[in-house]
């Protein structure tokens, strides 16, 4: 992909969200920002969009383009929430300028290092690159899915990706909230895990949706049974 510059990546970015995610066919001229609307002629000569009655779309190319300028903005969001702890308020300002800066090679490290994150801070999917579709590992991974660690290991909950609502209120009765702490204490039959002095069991299709902000402490003692544990195997969900 060609280089473009900040103002043609946000119009492909605005693009994606109203005609991608907002299921709209096109997006009028007139509703774009003041300096959203400059790039449209060049955007347009290189074939990323298309217009029609002063409205423009996205081609073929330039949805494969705006997917990955969105990615690399919702990647810049989770590292900034999830590593840095950027708070909400600057969160989205400095994610836009970051995004910017993240070339492809650097963007897919960020994507394994954050475990292949599927949402931003604000529960918006992130498109999926070549790493997450080959599982890309990263050495010094920073957060990964409650899955993928060993016994012992710990952090603290970074987010919870949940497929319904009644699955997420379940995981917040357990106390499963974004700061809390958490450590793995076994793998199988299931994944039993301890959130400050309680204990509960799931399967692996729920400790795929927990995601963990790793420490580098390992609590070898975490494996020994709480005498006052309280263990919710799935069936009684």
């Amino acid at each position: 992909m060609e280089q473009l510059g900040e103002k043609a990546e946000e119009l492909l970015e605005t693009l994606w969200i109203k005609t991608e995610e907002a299921k709209q066919d096109s997006m009028a001229l007139a509703d774009l920002p003041a300096g959203e609307q400059e790039p449209v002629a060049h955007l347009k000569e290189a074939g990323y969009i298309s217009s029609s009655d002063s409205r423009i779309k996205l081609t073929d190319r330039g949805r494969a383009a705006a997917s990955n300028v969105v990615r690399r903005h919702r990647l810049a969001e989770r590292l900034l929430a999830d590593v840095l702890g950027t708070g909400e308020k600057s969160m989205h300002e400095r994610a836009c300028r970051f995004e910017h800066l993240i070339d492809p090679g650097l963007e897919e490290s960020i994507c394994a290092l954050l475990g292949h994150p599927k949402i931003c801070p604000h529960g918006k999917p992130i498109p999926p690159g070549r790493c997450c579709q080959q599982g890309q590992r990263h050495g010094t991974k920073l957060v990964a899915s409650l899955s993928q660690l060993v016994p012992g290991q710990k952090g603290a909950v970074a987010y919870v990706y949940a497929s319904g609502s009644n699955q997420l209120q379940k995981l917040m009765a357990m106390g499963v909230l974004p700061g809390a702490p958490i450590t793995l204490i076994q793998r199988f039959p299931s994944f039993v895990f301890q959130i400050r002095q309680t204990q509960f069991a799931v399967d692996k299709e729920i400790a795929d949706t927990i995601y963990v902000r790793l420490t580098d402490q390992e609590d070898e003692s975490a494996a020994e049974p709480a005498r006052h544990r309280r263990r919710f195997g799935l069936g009684r969900w």
